[in-house]
Protein backbone atom coordinates (compact mmCIF):
# COMPACT_ATOMS: atom_id res chain seq x y z
CA UNK A 1 0.00 0.00 0.00
CA UNK A 2 2.83 2.26 0.87
CA UNK A 3 4.67 1.46 -2.39
CA UNK A 4 1.53 2.22 -4.34
CA UNK A 5 1.33 5.65 -2.76
CA UNK A 6 4.90 6.38 -3.71
CA UNK A 7 4.28 5.36 -7.30
CA UNK A 8 1.18 7.52 -7.48
CA UNK A 9 3.08 10.43 -6.02
CA UNK A 10 5.84 10.01 -8.58
CA UNK A 11 3.31 9.77 -11.40
CA UNK A 12 1.53 12.86 -10.12
CA UNK A 13 4.83 14.75 -9.97
CA UNK A 14 5.71 13.67 -13.48
CA UNK A 15 2.27 14.68 -14.69
CA UNK A 16 2.59 18.05 -12.99
CA UNK A 17 6.00 18.64 -14.46
CA UNK A 18 4.78 17.51 -17.85
CA UNK A 19 1.81 19.81 -17.57
CA UNK A 20 4.01 22.73 -16.68
CA UNK A 21 6.35 21.93 -19.55
CA UNK A 22 3.40 21.77 -21.93
CA UNK A 23 2.19 25.30 -21.20
CA UNK A 24 3.81 28.55 -22.27
CA UNK A 25 2.74 32.17 -22.73
CA UNK A 26 3.44 34.63 -25.52
CA UNK A 27 3.67 38.30 -24.60
CA UNK A 28 2.48 41.13 -26.84
CA UNK A 29 6.05 42.23 -27.58
CA UNK A 30 7.33 38.84 -28.67
CA UNK A 31 6.80 35.87 -30.95
CA UNK A 32 7.74 32.25 -30.33
CA UNK A 33 9.22 29.42 -32.37
CA UNK A 34 8.38 25.94 -31.07
CA UNK A 35 11.38 23.64 -31.50
CA UNK A 36 11.57 19.87 -31.42
CA UNK A 37 15.16 18.77 -31.00
CA UNK A 38 16.36 22.12 -32.51
CA UNK A 39 14.03 21.69 -35.49
CA UNK A 40 11.36 24.43 -35.89
CA UNK A 41 7.89 23.01 -35.68
CA UNK A 42 5.75 26.11 -35.78
CA UNK A 43 5.78 29.83 -35.07
CA UNK A 44 3.34 31.46 -32.67
CA UNK A 45 2.77 35.21 -32.96
CA UNK A 46 -0.55 35.56 -31.14
CA UNK A 47 -0.14 36.67 -27.51
CA UNK A 48 -1.70 34.52 -24.78
CA UNK A 49 -1.53 31.03 -23.27
CA UNK A 50 -0.44 28.19 -25.56
CA UNK A 51 0.28 24.45 -25.30
CA UNK A 52 2.98 22.19 -26.68
CA UNK A 53 4.40 18.74 -26.17
CA UNK A 54 6.53 18.56 -23.04
CA UNK A 55 9.78 17.70 -24.83
CA UNK A 56 9.47 20.59 -27.19
CA UNK A 57 11.14 23.93 -26.39
CA UNK A 58 10.36 27.51 -27.32
CA UNK A 59 12.60 30.25 -28.72
CA UNK A 60 11.36 33.75 -27.97
CA UNK A 61 11.98 36.57 -30.47
CA UNK A 62 11.09 40.26 -30.33
CA UNK A 63 8.29 41.27 -32.69
CA UNK A 64 8.92 45.02 -32.30
CA UNK A 65 11.03 47.25 -34.51
CA UNK A 66 14.71 46.59 -33.91
CA UNK A 67 17.46 49.13 -34.44
CA UNK A 68 20.71 48.50 -36.26
CA UNK A 69 23.53 51.04 -35.89
CA UNK A 70 26.32 50.67 -38.41
CA UNK A 71 29.91 51.66 -37.92
CA UNK A 72 30.81 54.74 -40.03
CA UNK A 73 31.44 53.63 -43.58
CA UNK A 74 33.66 55.43 -46.09
CA UNK A 75 32.24 55.56 -49.60
CA UNK A 76 33.62 57.06 -52.81
CA UNK A 77 31.26 59.19 -54.89
CA UNK A 78 31.20 59.13 -58.67
CA UNK A 79 33.39 62.26 -58.77
CA UNK A 80 36.05 60.35 -56.78
CA UNK A 81 35.38 62.33 -53.60
CA UNK A 82 35.25 60.34 -50.39
CA UNK A 83 32.57 60.61 -47.73
CA UNK A 84 32.22 59.00 -44.30
CA UNK A 85 28.60 57.86 -43.88
CA UNK A 86 27.05 57.04 -40.50
CA UNK A 87 23.87 55.10 -41.29
CA UNK A 88 21.31 53.13 -39.31
CA UNK A 89 18.38 50.84 -40.12
CA UNK A 90 15.22 49.60 -38.46
CA UNK A 91 13.94 46.09 -39.13
CA UNK A 92 11.32 43.60 -37.97
CA UNK A 93 11.23 39.80 -37.96
CA UNK A 94 8.14 38.93 -40.02
CA UNK A 95 8.87 35.22 -40.56
CA UNK A 96 10.56 33.82 -37.45
CA UNK A 97 10.67 30.27 -38.86
CA UNK A 98 12.55 31.40 -41.98
CA UNK A 99 14.86 33.53 -39.88
CA UNK A 100 15.67 30.58 -37.62
CA UNK A 101 16.25 28.17 -40.50
CA UNK A 102 18.53 30.58 -42.38
CA UNK A 103 20.60 32.37 -39.72
CA UNK A 104 19.32 31.05 -36.35
CA UNK A 105 19.87 34.11 -34.12
CA UNK A 106 19.09 37.81 -34.11
CA UNK A 107 22.80 38.56 -33.74
CA UNK A 108 23.53 36.71 -36.97
CA UNK A 109 20.61 38.56 -38.59
CA UNK A 110 22.18 41.89 -37.62
CA UNK A 111 25.47 40.81 -39.18
CA UNK A 112 23.77 39.85 -42.45
CA UNK A 113 21.74 43.05 -42.61
CA UNK A 114 24.90 45.09 -41.93
CA UNK A 115 26.68 43.38 -44.83
CA UNK A 116 23.77 43.98 -47.20
CA UNK A 117 23.40 47.57 -46.07
CA UNK A 118 27.11 48.30 -46.43
CA UNK A 119 27.17 46.81 -49.92
CA UNK A 120 24.13 48.79 -51.07
CA UNK A 121 25.44 52.02 -49.57
CA UNK A 122 28.65 51.70 -51.56
CA UNK A 123 26.84 50.76 -54.75
CA UNK A 124 24.05 53.37 -54.69
CA UNK A 125 26.00 56.29 -53.23
CA UNK A 126 28.94 55.53 -55.50
CA UNK A 127 26.76 56.31 -58.52
CA UNK A 128 26.19 59.92 -57.41
CA UNK A 129 28.40 62.97 -57.00
CA UNK A 130 29.31 64.40 -53.62
CA UNK A 131 27.05 67.43 -54.17
CA UNK A 132 24.09 65.10 -54.82
CA UNK A 133 24.80 63.10 -51.65
CA UNK A 134 24.76 66.28 -49.60
CA UNK A 135 21.53 67.60 -51.17
CA UNK A 136 17.84 66.82 -50.67
CA UNK A 137 18.14 64.05 -53.26
CA UNK A 138 19.66 61.91 -50.50
CA UNK A 139 16.18 60.90 -49.27
CA UNK A 140 15.40 59.24 -52.60
CA UNK A 141 18.71 57.39 -52.44
CA UNK A 142 17.86 56.12 -48.95
CA UNK A 143 14.50 54.80 -50.17
CA UNK A 144 16.26 53.02 -52.99
CA UNK A 145 18.74 51.43 -50.55
CA UNK A 146 15.89 50.45 -48.21
CA UNK A 147 13.97 48.73 -51.03
CA UNK A 148 17.08 46.92 -52.23
CA UNK A 149 18.09 45.61 -48.81
CA UNK A 150 14.49 44.63 -47.99
CA UNK A 151 14.20 42.58 -51.17
CA UNK A 152 17.35 40.70 -50.19
CA UNK A 153 16.47 40.02 -46.56
CA UNK A 154 12.70 39.44 -46.62
CA UNK A 155 12.62 36.26 -48.69
CA UNK A 156 16.00 34.95 -47.59
CA UNK A 157 15.88 35.69 -43.86
CA UNK A 158 12.23 36.54 -43.14
CA UNK A 159 13.25 40.06 -42.09
CA UNK A 160 11.53 43.26 -43.20
CA UNK A 161 13.63 46.43 -43.56
CA UNK A 162 11.38 49.23 -42.38
CA UNK A 163 13.68 52.23 -42.69
CA UNK A 164 17.22 53.19 -43.68
CA UNK A 165 18.64 56.57 -42.78
CA UNK A 166 21.93 58.44 -42.86
CA UNK A 167 22.56 59.99 -39.48
CA UNK A 168 25.63 61.91 -40.56
CA UNK A 169 27.71 62.34 -43.70
CA UNK A 170 31.13 63.87 -43.15
CA UNK A 171 34.29 64.25 -45.12
CA UNK A 172 37.31 62.22 -43.98
CA UNK A 173 39.68 64.25 -41.73
CA UNK A 174 42.39 64.44 -44.40
CA UNK A 175 39.88 65.51 -47.04
CA UNK A 176 38.36 68.05 -44.66
CA UNK A 177 41.68 69.82 -44.20
CA UNK A 178 42.39 69.73 -47.92
CA UNK A 179 38.95 71.11 -48.73
CA UNK A 180 39.31 73.81 -46.09
CA UNK A 181 42.64 74.84 -47.60
CA UNK A 182 41.13 74.83 -51.08
CA UNK A 183 38.13 76.85 -49.91
CA UNK A 184 40.46 79.32 -48.21
CA UNK A 185 42.52 79.67 -51.39
CA UNK A 186 39.35 80.14 -53.45
CA UNK A 187 38.08 82.81 -51.06
CA UNK A 188 41.42 84.61 -51.21
CA UNK A 189 41.36 84.40 -54.99
CA UNK A 190 37.82 85.76 -55.08
CA UNK A 191 38.79 88.56 -52.68
CA UNK A 192 41.83 89.44 -54.79
CA UNK A 193 39.68 89.42 -57.91
CA UNK A 194 37.12 91.67 -56.24
CA UNK A 195 39.88 94.05 -55.11
CA UNK A 196 41.37 94.10 -58.61
CA UNK A 197 37.99 94.78 -60.18
CA UNK A 198 37.35 97.48 -57.57
CA UNK A 199 40.74 99.07 -58.25
CA UNK A 200 40.08 98.92 -61.99
CA UNK A 201 36.68 100.53 -61.52
CA UNK A 202 38.25 103.17 -59.26
CA UNK A 203 40.87 104.04 -61.89
CA UNK A 204 38.19 104.13 -64.58
CA UNK A 205 36.03 106.46 -62.49
CA UNK A 206 39.01 108.67 -61.63
CA UNK A 207 40.07 108.81 -65.28
CA UNK A 208 36.54 109.74 -66.31
CA UNK A 209 36.39 112.39 -63.57
CA UNK A 210 39.79 113.78 -64.64
CA UNK A 211 38.65 113.86 -68.25
CA UNK A 212 35.48 115.72 -67.37
CA UNK A 213 37.43 118.07 -65.08
CA UNK A 214 39.93 118.77 -67.86
CA UNK A 215 37.10 119.48 -70.28
CA UNK A 216 35.38 121.77 -67.79
CA UNK A 217 38.64 123.62 -67.02
CA UNK A 218 39.45 123.93 -70.71
CA UNK A 219 35.98 125.25 -71.46
CA UNK A 220 36.21 127.65 -68.51
CA UNK A 221 39.66 128.88 -69.60
CA UNK A 222 38.38 129.23 -73.14
CA UNK A 223 35.41 131.23 -71.94
CA UNK A 224 37.64 133.31 -69.66
CA UNK A 225 40.07 133.96 -72.54
CA UNK A 226 37.17 135.02 -74.72
CA UNK A 227 35.90 137.31 -72.00
CA UNK A 228 39.39 138.77 -71.47
CA UNK A 229 39.75 139.25 -75.21
CA UNK A 230 36.41 141.02 -75.33
CA UNK A 231 37.45 143.13 -72.33
CA UNK A 232 40.78 144.01 -73.88
CA UNK A 233 39.01 144.80 -77.12
CA UNK A 234 36.54 147.03 -75.32
CA UNK A 235 39.37 148.70 -73.37
CA UNK A 236 41.33 149.32 -76.53
CA UNK A 237 38.23 150.73 -78.15
CA UNK A 238 37.63 153.04 -75.17
CA UNK A 239 41.28 154.15 -75.10
CA UNK A 240 41.25 154.71 -78.84
CA UNK A 241 38.05 156.67 -78.58
CA UNK A 242 39.45 158.75 -75.70
CA UNK A 243 42.70 159.35 -77.56
CA UNK A 244 40.85 160.47 -80.63
CA UNK A 245 38.80 162.98 -78.60
CA UNK A 246 41.72 164.58 -76.65
CA UNK A 247 45.19 163.45 -77.58
CA UNK A 248 46.95 165.79 -75.12
CA UNK A 249 44.92 164.62 -72.12
CA UNK A 250 45.41 161.02 -73.09
CA UNK A 251 49.19 161.57 -73.29
CA UNK A 252 49.13 163.28 -69.91
CA UNK A 253 47.10 160.43 -68.34
CA UNK A 254 49.43 157.77 -69.69
CA UNK A 255 52.48 159.68 -68.47
CA UNK A 256 51.01 159.96 -64.96
CA UNK A 257 50.36 156.22 -64.90
CA UNK A 258 53.96 155.55 -65.97
CA UNK A 259 55.33 157.86 -63.25
CA UNK A 260 53.18 156.21 -60.61
CA UNK A 261 54.30 152.73 -61.51
CA UNK A 262 57.96 153.75 -61.71
CA UNK A 263 58.12 155.97 -58.65
CA UNK A 264 55.97 153.74 -56.47
CA UNK A 265 58.69 153.28 -53.83
CA UNK A 266 60.25 156.20 -51.94
CA UNK A 267 63.84 155.00 -52.47
CA UNK A 268 63.49 154.65 -56.21
CA UNK A 269 66.49 155.97 -58.11
CA UNK A 270 66.49 156.55 -61.86
CA UNK A 271 69.60 157.18 -63.88
CA UNK A 272 68.61 158.69 -67.23
CA UNK A 273 70.19 160.98 -69.82
CA UNK A 274 68.88 164.58 -69.87
CA UNK A 275 67.23 164.14 -73.21
CA UNK A 276 65.38 160.96 -72.21
CA UNK A 277 61.70 161.33 -73.19
CA UNK A 278 60.57 159.85 -69.85
CA UNK A 279 60.57 163.24 -68.16
CA UNK A 280 59.22 165.25 -71.07
CA UNK A 281 56.17 166.09 -68.94
CA UNK A 282 58.42 167.82 -66.39
CA UNK A 283 60.60 169.40 -69.04
CA UNK A 284 57.61 171.05 -70.74
CA UNK A 285 58.10 169.18 -73.90
CA UNK A 286 54.64 167.66 -74.07
CA UNK A 287 51.68 169.19 -75.68
CA UNK A 288 50.77 170.57 -72.25
CA UNK A 289 52.72 173.77 -73.16
CA UNK A 290 50.68 174.05 -76.25
CA UNK A 291 47.60 173.66 -74.14
CA UNK A 292 48.79 176.52 -71.92
CA UNK A 293 49.64 178.64 -74.99
CA UNK A 294 46.20 178.01 -76.34
CA UNK A 295 44.67 179.00 -73.08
Amino acid sequence: MKARSVVLAILGLVAAVGGLMSVYTVHETEQVIVLEFSRPVKAVQEPGLHFKLPWRTVLRLDNRLLNLDMEPEEVTASDQKRLVVDAFARFRIVDPTQMYRSIRTVTAARDQITKQLRSNLREVLGERTLDTLLSDARDDLMKRIEASVDSQTRDKYGIEIVDVRIRRADLPPANTQAILRRMEAERKRDAQKARSEGQEQKLRIEAEADRKATILIAEAEKEAAQMRGQGDKEATRIFAEAFSKDEDFFSFYRSMQAYRRTLKKEDTTLVLSPDNPFFDMFMGKLSGEKMDGKN
